[in-house]
């Protein structure tokens, strides 16, 4: 196996690990279309338990 010639320098090497913490971005807010809360898109919604007009979770009221 191959080894590096050169010691990698903590600069070098968080140059090339620095695009990995621009990729997350702020999280992408939906509204439940039955409800009409905000929720984070692709997930249940927390106040009626519905997802994408089926009901996953069971809430008592509503």
């Amino acid at each position: 196996m191959s080894l590096p010639k050169k010691k990698v320098s903590k600069s070098k090497q968080r140059m090339r690990r620095s695009h990995l913490n621009q990729r997350v971005g702020s999280p992408s807010i939906a509204v439940c279309s039955r409800c009409g809360t905000p929720k984070l898109s692709h997930r249940v919604c927390e106040s009626c338990g519905y997802y994408n007009g089926v009901e996953v979770v069971k809430k008592d009221e509503f």
